[in-house]
C-alpha cells in the first residue's frame, strides 16, 4: 500500500488565500491507525464547506483534504474489530477537519470512529445520508425520548430544504407525524411536500424577533438555523414541548427569555452529531436500514471530486437542496 496513489480533493493556503484542487496523493504520506480504507462515497456537508474555505475553526493547517464522511472497505486493518474487506461507515470525530477526509479516495483512521455498514443499506444510500441525515435522525431519537407522538401536534422543521431539514422532514413524516416545514426558498414548497410535508410557511415569518411568550403553535420539532427563528420557535412551543438544536446558519446568537422554560417547561435540545457516542451512532444507522428507511435518491445529486468547488460555494451561499453525494470511483 505503501507506493500507491490516490486522488484528493485539496485546499491549500496561499498569499492569495485558499484555493481548491484535484491532486495525486500517496498512501504512505497518511497517519498511521489502524485502519485504512478505500473510500467509495462520501458527502458534502456545511462543515467540510467551511474546512474547503479556509475556516481555522474546522481546520488548523493546510494543505488539507476535507469530507467528514465516508463509507467503503477496509483495506489494512491492525484492530480486532474489522477485517480487510470489511464495509464500514465513518462521520464526524476528527475525519475531514484535521484528519484527511473523505474528500480523498483513501482515509487513515481510528477503529473507534468506524461502525460496520449495516446490510441492509448500500454504500450509495448510506452517503446520501450521511452526517446530515446522522444529525437528523440523532434530532428525531431525542424527540422521540421526550414524548413526542404524531397525535401531540405539529413539528416545524427550519431550514427544511437543507440536508439535515430534508431528511428530517422525511423521517418524522414517515413515523407519522404532522411536519410544517419552514424555508426561505419560495420555489421549494411543492419540494417540501413531495418529502411529507404538510405545510410550508416562509422564513419572513419568523426573522423579526417577537415576544418572549408567544401563542404555543407546536409541540417542537428541528431548528437548524438558530438566531431570530429559534427564538421565536422557542416562544411558540407549547406545555412540554421540545427543540432539537443543530445548526446556525442563520445566526449563532440566541436572544431568548426564562418563561418558555419556566412556564410551560420547553426544552432546547443541543445536537452534536460529530462526537456522538458510537454506540448511538449504530442505533441511528440500524434505524436508517430499518424503521426509518426512506428513499433519498430524489434528492440526492452526485457529483465527481472534479464538481466539488461549485457545490461547496452554492452550500456557502445556502443554495444547497437536498443532499450531495461524492463518488470516489
Amino acid at each position: 500500500m505503501e507506493d500507491t496513489k490516490y486522488k484528493a480533493f485539496v485546499t491549500k493556503e496561499s498569499d492569495s488565500g485558499f484555493s481548491n484542487s484535484i491532486e495525486n496523493l500517496s498512501v504512505a504520506d497518511l497517519k498511521d491507525n489502524d485502519l485504512i480504507v478505500k473510500v467509495s462515497y462520501s458527502s458534502l456537508n456545511y462543515k467540510d464547506a467551511l474546512s474547503a474555505s479556509g475556516n481555522r475553526g474546522v481546520t488548523r493547517e493546510y494543505p488539507h483534504t476535507p469530507g467528514i464522511d465516508a463509507v467503503g472497505e477496509v483495506i489494512e486493518s491492525n484492530s480486532s474489530d474489522f477485517k480487510s474487506g470489511e464495509k464500514i461507515i465513518v462521520t464526524g470525530y476528527d475525519l475531514g477537519m484535521n484528519t484527511f477526509g473523505g474528500f480523498g479516495q483513501y482515509i487513515s483512521i481510528s477503529a473507534n470512529w468506524a461502525i460496520p455498514l449495516p446490510k441492509k443499506l448500500s454504500e450509495a444510500e448510506a452517503m446520501s445520508i450521511g452526517t446530515a441525515g446522522l444529525t437528523a435522525g440523532l434530532c428525531v431519537r431525542k424527540l422521540l425520548m421526550n414524548d413526542f407522538t404524531p397525535d401531540s401536534g405539529n413539528v416545524l422543521v427550519t431550514g427544511a430544504s437543507g440536508g439535515v431539514g430534508s431528511v428530517a422532514v422525511m423521517v418524522l413524516s414517515k413515523l407519522g407525524f404532522k411536519v410544517v416545514a419552514l424555508t426561505g426558498k419560495k420555489d421549494q414548497a411543492d419540494y417540501l411536500e413531495s418529502l411529507g410535508a404538510s405545510s410550508v410557511i416562509m422564513r419572513s415569518e419568523m426573522e423579526e424577533q417577537g415576544k418572549p411568550l408567544q401563542k404555543g403553535i407546536y409541540q417542537g420539532g428541528v431548528d437548524t438555523v438558530g438566531g431570530n427563528i429559534l427564538s421565536n420557535f422557542i416562544s411558540q412551543t407549547s406545555q412540554r414541548g421540545a427543540i432539537t438544536c443543530c445548526g446556525n446558519v442563520a445566526s449563532d446568537k440566541l436572544q431568548t427569555s426564562v418563561f418558555p422554560f419556566i412556564l410551560r417547561g420547553v426544552a432546547l435540545i443541543g445536537i452534536d452529531s460529530a462526537e456522538s457516542l458510537l454506540e448511538v451512532k449504530k442505533e441511528i444507522w440500524n434505524n436508517f436500514s430499518n424503521d426509518w428507511k426512506i428513499d433519498l435518491e430524489k434528492i440526492t445529486k452526485e457529483v465527481r471530486l472534479e464538481s466539488l468547488s461549485e457545490e461547496v460555494d452554492k452550500i456557502l451561499k445556502g443554495e444547497q437542496i437536498g443532499r450531495i453525494r461524492v463518488n470516489l470511483g
